[in-house]
């Protein structure tokens, strides 16, 4: 998408934003910082214009990121308050997703209903709703959200900052991964500039381990894998694993890294067993591989870089159903 046609993508976005009317954001399954971030901002910035923003996530709003919500009102469709707002919703603004598989429990609801899309995920499929901004050249969703602030002549204040900051800085791996681009930085210095402080964000973010957390970081270590043929390493996590440490979900987000740091290894994959029998894949790609592709083929989605999906089996069946898959992309 040329920037050109994002703007006027977002101007369309921008025109149906109309003051008194309500509105339910939501994102993929299992938020990471760039859905929740943009949520949150977006959410508090609709305040300040006189819509009446929630929140409605497939899956639980992270708790690592549960201090930007800053008032608003967040659920799962399963939650009784999350009925009304998704009744009484003028239209859904879908975040840093377009992928129906994505959205869970959330997608029936949209059947019928205005949708708008704010994404920077290559495009896999239709566009999902009336108008829909799909940007893979931008560094996050945060970057477009970031956009449409400049576009309607309203920059965020430090709390909507906060979330946008959040949103780039997870989604660039804090400016290392390389979807980081020159708008990243800038858009970084001006939420500096509004009173973000990198400090205190970075310690929010990555410098708060647990007992719990490290015990689950041993064990993940011990579990290290690396494939006899193919440059791949992965991590497989039992449900145990989980209850013995007494870690949480949370605490999983970095785990990933550690087997994509290998030397040699293009692609890292983390496989968490779910008491539903089901298995939560993350994908990670150093080299040429495109995990999304492969991610795809599990009925979910991503970045070429950065992947991931909810797989309908066991661990070990997952194991061997991805490991192929990855092989093929090889």
């Amino acid at each position: 998408m040329a920037v050109t046609d994002r703007r006027d993508s977002l101007t369309r976005i921008l025109e149906r934003l109309t003051p008194g009317l309500k509105v339910v954001l939501t994102t993929h399954v299992n938020a990471d910082g760039d859905g929740a971030g943009s949520q949150a901002a977006l959410a508090g910035w609709l305040r300040r214009r006189g819509l009446d923003p929630g929140i409605v996530n497939p899956t639980p709003f992270p708790e690592s990121f549960a201090f930007l919500l800053n008032g608003t009102p967040a659920w799962t469709p399963a939650e009784e308050p999350a009925a009304a707002a998704l009744r009484e919703a003028d239209f859904f603004l879908v975040l840093d997703t377009a992928e129906p598989s994505r959205l869970g429990s959330v997608y029936p609801h949209l059947a019928g209903r205005e949708v708008l899309t704010i994404d920077h995920h290559p495009p896999a499929g239709p566009p999902l709703g009336e108008i829909s901004v799909r940007d893979p050249s931008a560094c996050a969703t945060g970057e477009l959200v970031h956009d449409l602030f400049e576009l309607a002549g309203t920059p965020p204040v430090l709390d909507e900052a906060e979330g946008l900051y959040v949103a780039i800085v997870t989604d660039t791996g804090s400016f290392r991964y390389a979807n980081t681009n020159p708008p990243a930085h800038r858009i970084a210095a001006s939420l500096i500039e509004l009173g973000v402080d990198p400090e205190a964000m970075y310690r929010r973010l990555y410098a708060t381990y647990t007992a719990d957390s490290l015990a689950l970081t041993r064990r993940a270590l011990e579990a290290l894998r690396v494939h006899p043929t193919l440059p791949v390493a992965w991590i497989s996590l039992t449900q145990a694993d989980m209850d013995l440490t007494g870690a949480s979900k949370d605490d999983l987000d970095a785990i990933v890294e550690y087997p994509r740091r290998m030397e040699g290894i293009e692609v890292a994959a983390l496989f968490r067993a779910l008491p539903d029998g089901r298995t939560k894949v993350s994908l990670r790609s150093s080299g040429a591989a495109d995990v999304a592709a492969v991610a795809r083929e599990l009925g979910g989605g991503g970045h070429v870089k950065a992947a991931g999906a909810l797989v309908n089996h066991g661990l070990e069946e997952t194991e061997r159903r991805v490991l192929e898959a990855i092989g093929r992309s090889l």
